[in-house]
């Protein structure tokens, strides 16, 4: 199994909707453009990605949202190096469709009280919905594995949420660990280090915003 060095995970750059949350109810979430502070972020992250992947190959996984593919068309990668696709399974969370700003706000007050993890917002999904999905998508990553020539590198351009849960699914957080831990900023990276047992270790935490409260069995 060819597994990569390094699977690197990185949120897009800011877009309107991280400044202005009314324009959710003029446009669909997955149609939000990045500011011009978001095209720079996304620009001063491809500097040091380029230099971590040197002229290696990369296979790139891109959410079709077009914060997104700005964001990974900004970084600067050579053409020449990247296979890139489209993963519709590293999609934001869906809040709904045509979102009200009030409403939208209630339900987060809802979901803080409730836990990020299991609240469902009405009409789209709950944390742990995002989690099957990326686990599915991880199901695939792996077998994409399998090809004795893959890329020593792996990019996954997606959100802070997704972020999350992915290294939740992968390292076996629990839902405690994962409601304790923040977001990454805007085009904030985490990278997945191979190590020569074949295991994989991240490179730096997520930011905990508090500490952890199990259940019991796991605690």
């Amino acid at each position: 199994m060819a597994r990569p060095r390094r699977i690197v995970l990185i949120r897009h750059g800011e877009s309107v909707g991280n400044v202005d949350d009314t324009v959710y109810e003029r446009e669909p979430d997955h149609a939000l453009s990045l500011t011009d502070n978001g095209l720079r972020q996304a620009r001063e992250a491809g500097g040091p990605l380029r230099e971590l992947f040197g002229g290696e190959r990369i296979s790139a996984y891109v959410s079709p949202y077009r914060r997104t593919h700005q964001t990974f068309q900004s970084l600067g990668l050579d053409p020449g190096k990247v296979r890139v696709r489209e993963e519709p399974r590293l999609r934001e969370q869906d809040w709904g469709n045509w979102q009200d700003r009030e409403d939208v706000r209630l339900q987060k007050a809802y979901r803080d009280a409730y836990g990020h993890f299991f609240y469902r917002f009405a009409q789209g999904e709950s944390g742990a919905d995002v989690y099957d999905r990326v686990g599915a998508f991880l199901e695939s990553l792996w077998r994409s594995f399998e090809d004795p020539d893959h890329p020593p590198n792996v990019l996954i351009v997606t959100h802070g949420l997704t972020m999350r849960l992915f290294c939740m699914r992968w390292f076996h957080w629990t839902v405690a660990d994962f409601e304790s831990l923040a977001n990454p900023g805007n085009a904030e990276r985490r990278t997945l280090l191979l190590r020569p047992d074949g295991r994989y270790d991240l490179d730096r935490p997520f930011e905990r915003w508090c500490e952890p409260e199990p259940y019991g069995l796991s605690g």
